[in-house]
């Protein structure tokens, strides 16, 4: 209770600053709801392998996940990174991104992150969360630096050529980055065309082939940056455009990311008369490596100032091919979803095998510009305006091709958005706003988000609200938006509101997170009044480093106007409830021996269980062994039930994986992994037949010079 009555007081010092803005925090903060935009986990990693076991352990979310993964690869250096740079680093709130910029003002230079500890900007833990993602520092000793990886993976299975994928970054004299990603992939199809004597779409079947989906070159000056090949940006609050994922998007970023290979996929691509050889159970090969679509073009950014203001303009230009799935395209001619049709080997004309559930490659190029200006009166005070445009020329000629009310992007033709964004921030107060106007041919819409952080070092209080029209359907929008989708967007048709709570005790012990979100659709919607509720609360304790526990409980509800069981949760049409309670304890016995354990159980709405909730599990063992300083052995075992009354329906699996790293000589690294997956679903009476099981293998090179 101290502890709030304190922070209330800190509040309060405002008042003599500035009345308006401390009447504007209170009434915000008398509504319900907003969005945490920091990561809810106490993240404790060493690189990405550690992250993605994270995320594979349920800690982490999807959006968390990708965004710290890109976060590590790219890095931020704390000396010259701004203020929304900096506010992506994990642990940190924005009083504490305040008084690193307070602390580099002061004339500090160029100094090193421990001396962030010294000056009592951070505690020496926070450092050490944090310094994964920090950029590195050999290109400051080196005149060329980077690092090379080389990833594979196979599986038992496989009777294609494995996936290989090859990661370059480089950093040069005179300010010049670069990177580039080649991956040799055997299961994506070739490009889509139009085949008139079947009125249908067609494509070649996947062969083995290299492809350089990501490349680019980067110069950064003192007033100017300038980026040409593969790039994401991202602006204020992240409703006119951002395709970063950052919570505080401030500019473009290079693009060299890149998704490793899921789970097994069926081997068969193909329906139809004699398109699959008859296998019981079907066949099983490893994906291809992957990747998300951002710009590829050029981008460059000017910075200035006058007369104590400060400028800054960003313009870009991009031409990107987009993949699609084929149930986002619509035939214009019959009105219905196109079939994709295959050519078969030694064929000219396709017969009616089809391909089934496959992303289908360079639908159409996006013609996209814009830029972003931005005037900045302090650090916590800024006013900007963006606006871009954008055109789909459709690869396949000779049909007729449209999108699908579903898909992500808007169907018409042209589409774009124009929006001005605020920040003001004063004391232990910050203000946020963001509002953008869509346009596209099938009309476009407004929307709009405002936050509110009040904190300090240790506390973050933030309320986020939100207005999306149906209208508003812009693709290259990620603002803070439900997890529903609307037409294929998360950030449309949507008026909610969502609130966060941040606290850590003095002594560094304790981190605890709380967020409760309720949203609905605007007025005139068709499920208009039907209110969804999210919350979650997470408490780590990590006041003894040899042994750090965690508990975190969620509860989502898709009707709070209809509750009990019987209802189900997933899908469409439906207004059930999911409960969730977990726990995990990590032990660092030694230097070199940590454990750790997890367990989750999930009560779940189903139709399947009309007087009762349907009852999922999940438990992990881990176990991390270090016997020489280059040696590192990471042991993961796993368990999942997602239908603890059955074993016929759903997904019952047993994972274990044996992960060896070893850093062989200075610079030069390798990292083998083994992976076991058995299917424990019965063999009788279920309604597919367990899967045999699957031996996966991954390995990775990497070098640094």
């Amino acid at each position: 209770m101290s502890s709030l009555v304190s922070f209330v007081q800190c509040a309060g010092r405002v008042k003599a600053a500035c009345p308006p803005a401390l009447l504007t925090t209170w009434l915000l903060l008398a509504v319900t709801g907003a969005r945490a935009e920091p990561y809810d986990a106490e993240l404790s990693i060493s690189g990405e392998a550690d992250l993605r076991a994270l995320y594979e352990d349920g800690v982490l979310g999807e959006e968390e996940f990708e965004t710290l993964r890109e976060l590590l690869r790219t890095g931020v250096d704390v000396r010259t990174a701004s203020r929304e740079a900096l506010y992506a680093l994990p642990g940190l709130t924005w009083a504490q991104v305040d008084a690193l910029l307070a602390y580099r003002a002061r004339g500090a230079g160029a100094f090193e992150p421990e001396a962030l500890v010294e000056a009592g900007v951070l505690t020496e833990a926070q450092l050490q969360r944090v310094r994964p993602f920090l950029a590195r520092e050999a290109g400051a000793t080196r005149t060329v630096s980077g690092r090379l990886r080389l990833l594979t993976a196979y599986g038992a299975a496989d009777t294609l050529v494995p996936p290989v994928l090859l990661h370059a970054q480089a950093e040069g004299p005179l300010g010049l980055k670069g990177g580039a990603v080649v991956s040799l992939s055997r299961r994506r199809l070739e490009a889509v065309r139009y085949e008139p004597r079947r009125r249908s779409l067609v494509a070649e079947l996947p062969g083995v082939a290299p492809r350089l989906p990501k490349l680019h070159l980067r110069w950064e000056g003192e007033h100017a940056s300038v980026l040409v090949g593969t790039y994401r940006l991202g602006f204020g609050q992240r409703l006119t455009l951002d395709t970063t994922g950052r919570p505080a998007p401030d500019g473009f970023v290079p693009d060299d990311g890149f998704q490793p290979p899921g789970s097994p996929e069926r081997r068969c691509m193909l329906t139809g008369p004699g398109a699959c050889p008859v296998e019981e159970p079907p066949g099983r090969v490893t994906p291809d490596f992957g990747w998300t679509e951002g710009f590829r073009g050029v981008a460059g950014t000017v910075r200035g100032q006058v007369e104590g203001v400060a400028l800054a303009f960003t313009g870009f230009g991009s031409h990107q091919s987009r993949d699609l799935s084929p149930y986002e395209l619509l035939d214009t001619r019959t009105r219905k979803t196109p079939d994709v049709l295959a050519v078969l080997p030694g064929k000219q004309v396709p017969g009616t095998v089809r391909f089934v559930s496959r992303t289908l490659p360079d639908v159409f190029h996006e013609l996209a510009g814009g830029g972003h200006v931005s005037v900045g009166f302090s650090p916590r005070a800024r006013v900007g305006l963006t606006g871009w445009g954008a055109w789909p020329l459709w690869a396949a000629e000779g049909m007729g091709l449209e999108l699908q009310p579903g898909s992500r992007f808007p169907a018409g033709g042209g589409y774009g958005a124009v929006g001005a964004d605020a920040t003001w921030g004063t004391g232990p107060v910050d203000l946020f706003f963001e509002a953008a106007r869509s346009v596209s041919g099938v009309g476009g819409g407004f929307g709009a988000v405002q936050r509110t952080v009040l904190g300090d070092r240790r506390r973050e209080l933030e309320l986020t609200l939100r207005h999306y029209e149906r209208g508003f359907d812009n693709p290259h929008s990620r603002p803070v938006s439900s997890p529903d989708e609307s037409e294929g967007l998360r950030a449309s048709n949507e008026l909610g509101a969502r609130l966060r709570y941040l606290h850590q005790t003095e002594d560094g012990a304790w981190r605890m997170t709380g967020k409760v979100d309720v949203w609905t659709q605007p007025p005139g919607g068709e499920a208009s009044g039907t209110f969804h509720l999210g919350t979650s609360a997470r408490v780590d304790y990590v006041g003894v480093p040899e042994l750090q526990p965690s508990v975190w409980v969620e509860l989502r509800n898709k009707d709070l106007g209809q509750n009990g069981p019987g209802l189900c949760f997933e899908g469409e049409d439906c207004a059930g409830e999911q409960y969730r309670v977990a726990g995990r304890v990590r032990l660092d016995a030694t230097e070199s021996l940590r454990l750790a354990a997890q367990y989750q159980h999930t009560l779940v709405g189903s139709r399947q269980r009309p007087g009762s909730f349907q009852q999922d599990s999940r438990a992990l063992l881990e176990v991390v062994v270090r016997p020489l300083p280059s040696l590192n052995v990471h042991g993961r075992a796993s368990w999942l039930d997602e239908d603890l009354s059955e074993n016929t329906r759903l997904t019952q699996t047993v994972r274990t994986s044996l992960e060896v790293a070893w850093d062989a000589i200075a610079g030069l690294g390798t990292r083998a992994r083994y992976e076991l997956v058995l299917d424990l679903k019965a063999p009788v009476g279920a309604r597919s037949p367990p899967e045999l099981p699957q031996h996966l293998f991954r390995l990775e090179l990497e070098g640094r010079f």
